[in-house]
């Protein structure tokens, strides 16, 4: 796969191993000084991230032929949307927009050995992880230190003949592990299928903390989740924005994408596009089947750009407060 070298950094000095010893040193260091007062510690790993460069036994750990292959190679029925069509289509003229980080077509061959590469990272960033957990056990700080791990966002390691990233929001993109476990709470390890996201992190730190949020701060706690996954959370709806600053084949300058995912649809517009996107989530898991122009789905599609203008209402900035309520 382009963007994938076997890098001659030893596993040791590679940036998930550093940043794994720089938070376990400090995990112990902490404890060493006899500090009382709670502490944040944020781990940011780079990984799993092109370039696709696992160092040492995790270059070869997985095989390209053991990986699954994507659908999008055996769908032939598949129409891809416009920006996506642009993007495969420069793959099969031989000049794919390598530089930058945004989305662009490959082979399967080349999807295989992005997902070998990339569990590879996984895998290191999992024995991290590990390292820094051990710390906290070792340092007597396991049993009250709640502990969140996720990502910023997916990649499409060649679902849709796609890698990397980009203003197409399927659900390897848009969709990103999400873990949260408060040794205090008692809640046996469970999972929920409440519609959630990154914004809500912030949140529910400040509520765990019992620190009032600031003004206009638009995520919601996950902590009622975490006690009882059970609940339908406190969205039926979620929206993505998206501005981006580079011209993408498809979209043009600076593409913007708006899009409303709820437990059922998929809904995306583009600024200054006629065209769109609508799946079905359960019936089209895998996103192939756009509806947008489909007559049966008039009403949905209808229904949803009425909520995605809703839902974009209320999502406007409320800080500073307004004179009168200030």
């Amino acid at each position: 796969v382009r963007q994938a070298w076997r890098t001659a950094l030893p596993e040791e000095l590679y940036p998930t191993a550093y940043i794994a010893g720089q938070s376990d040193q400090w995990v112990r260091d902490y404890a060493a000084s006899g500090a009382d007062a709670p502490f944040f510690l944020m781990a940011s790993f780079p990984d799993p991230h092109h370039p696709f460069t696992p160092p040492g036994r995790y270059w070869d750990m997985y095989k390209p032929e053991d990986m699954e292959e994507p659908k999008s190679y055996r769908a032939n029925d598949w129409t891809p949307p416009p920006h996506v069509a642009a993007l495969l289509a420069a793959r099969d003229e031989g000049k794919p927009p390598e530089d930058g980080i945004m989305s662009y077509g490959i082979t399967l061959r080349e999807a295989l050995e992005a997902r070998a590469l990339t569990c590879g990272m996984i895998a290191m960033v999992d024995d991290a992880v590990g390292r820094v957990l051990l710390a906290l056990k070792e340092s007597g700080y396991a049993d009250n230190t709640v502990i969140l791990f996720t990502s910023d966002h997916g990649d499409h390691l060649g679902d849709h003949s796609m890698l990397r990233k980009g203003p197409a929001h399927y659900r390897e993109l848009v969709r990103v592990p999400f873990l949260y476990a408060d040794p205090t709470e008692g809640v046996p390890g469970t999972a929920s299928d409440a519609l959630a996201g990154t914004i809500d992190i912030g949140a529910t730190i400040l509520d765990r903390a019992q620190i009032h949020p600031y003004n206009g701060m638009q995520g919601h706690s996950l902590r009622p989740l975490a006690a009882n996954p059970e609940l339908d959370g406190t969205r039926d709806a979620f929206l993505i924005e998206e501005d981006n600053q580079r011209a993408l084949a498809g979209l043009g300058e600076n593409p913007r994408a708006r899009s409303l995912i709820t437990h059922l649809w998929r809904l995306s517009v583009y600024a200054g596009h006629s065209w769109g996107e609508l799946y079905d989530l359960q019936e089209d898991e895998g996103e192939f089947n756009n509806l947008w122009d489909s007559d049966a789905h008039r009403d949905v599609k209808a229904a949803l750009l009425e909520r995605l203008v809703q839902a974009q209402i209320a999502h406007c900035d409320a800080s500073p407060a307004p004179m009168g309520q200030a």
